[in-house]
C-alpha cells in the first residue's frame, strides 16, 4: 500500500513534475501552450482542485471530479485525464484543460463549476493508490465503492490522536503554524493538549553572537482530542488556566496551572496606534486574539 504523499514520490515526481510550470487563478499552467499571445490563444493548465475519484466496474475506468472555469466552450475546452505511469505503489494520472490563461475574455469570470474527466487505465487499478496531478492522493483502502477515498495533508493513514510526535504535527497544521515551526513543549494527557511552538524569523545563519541569527516568534495553543485529530480550542500566551478555562471550562487544571507566560521575545506586545502629525494612524502589528 502506498503510504504518505511525499515519501515515495521521488522517482515519479522527477519524471513529470517539470510539466507544472506555474500557478494560475483557475489552475496550474503546464507546458505546451496551444496558441500565441493573441486574445484568442489557449493555454493548457491543470485544474485548481480534483475533488473526487470513482472506479468503474471494470476496475480500470476512472471518473475524476474537478473544477473548471464557468462560461462554456468560450472559456474552457479539451478537459481530459491521461494515464502517466505506475510506480512506487501508485498509479499516476494527469488532468488538464485548455483555457485563456491570464487573458480577459468576455463571459469568462473568476468562478468555477464542477466537471468530470475520465480515463481508462492500461491495467486494473488493483490495490494501488491513485495520484492525480502530482499532489492529490486517493486510495481504495476503507473507501466506499465506487468512490476512492481522498487522503488529507497527513496522508491516507494519519496517526491517531494522542501524545505522539505525528499527532503533534497534526496539531500544528490545525492552527496554520508556519511551515518550519518547531515544537518547544507539549503537555498532553491523551484528551487535552497544550502546545508551545516557535519559528525562526531572521536570516539563515549560525553566528550565535548575531541576534538576527536567533530571532524567532512563538505561539501557544490549547486543544481537545477529536475523531480526526487535535481540535484547537484557544490560543493565548498568558500563564495559568484562567484564559483557557474561560473559553473551555473542561480543560484540565493539571495541564495549565503551572504554565508560565510565553516569553515576551517570542510574542511581543505592541502599543495601540496613535495619530501622527500628518493625520495618519501608526501601524499596529498586534494580533487580535483573545488573551493577547
Amino acid at each position: 500500500m502506498f503510504q504518505r504523499p511525499g515519501r515515495r514520490r521521488g522517482a515519479a515526481a522527477a519524471l513529470w513534475a517539470v510539466a507544472v510550470l506555474l500557478l494560475g487563478a483557475c489552475g496550474k499552467q503546464v507546458g505546451g501552450a496551444t496558441g500565441g499571445a493573441s486574445p484568442a490563444s489557449w493555454t493548457t493548465v491543470e485544474p485548481s482542485y480534483v475533488t473526487g475519484a470513482r472506479l468503474g466496474a471494470d476496475g480500470r475506468t476512472l471518473s475524476l471530479d474537478t473544477l473548471v472555469p464557468e462560461g462554456g466552450r468560450s472559456c474552457v475546452k479539451d478537459l481530459r485525464a491521461e494515464y502517466r505511469e505506475r510506480v512506487n505503489g501508485a498509479v499516476w494520472v494527469q488532468v488538464t484543460y485548455a483555457t485563456h490563461y491570464g487573458i480577459k475574455v468576455a463571459g469568462c469570470g473568476g468562478k468555477e463549476k464542477p466537471a468530470t474527466a475520465r480515463v481508462r487505465l492500461p491495467e486494473p487499478l488493483g490495490k494501488e493508490d491513485l495520484i492525480v496531478d502530482h499532489y492529490t492522493h486517493f486510495t481504495r483502502d476503507r473507501a466506499k465503492p465506487p468512490a476512492l477515498r481522498l487522503c488529507g495533508k497527513l496522508g491516507c493513514d494519519p496517526a491517531p490522536t494522542g501524545c505522539t510526535p505525528d499527532s503533534y504535527d497534526q496539531a500544528l497544521m490545525a492552527v496554520d503554524a508556519p511551515k518550519h515551526a518547531y515544537r518547544d513543549s507539549e503537555r498532553c494527557d491523551g484528551r487535552w493538549l497544550v502546545l508551545d511552538f516557535s519559528w525562526r524569523t531572521g536570516p539563515a545563519c549560525d553566528d550565535t553572537s548575531n541576534p538576527a541569527c536567533s530571532s524567532a516568534l512563538g505561539d501557544r495553543w490549547f486543544y481537545r482530542a477529536g475523531k480526526s485529530g487535535w481540535v484547537p480550542v484557544f490560543g493565548g500566551v498568558r500563564g495559568g488556566c484562567k484564559d483557557v478555562q474561560r473559553k473551555e471550562p473542561r480543560f484540565p487544571t493539571a495541564l495549565c496551572e503551572s504554565l508560565a507566560p510565553l516569553p515576551a521575545r517570542l510574542h511581543p506586545a505592541y502599543p495601540p496606534p496613535s495619530a501622527s502629525p500628518s493625520g495618519h494612524r501608526g501601524a499596529q502589528d498586534a494580533r487580535s486574539r483573545t488573551g493577547r
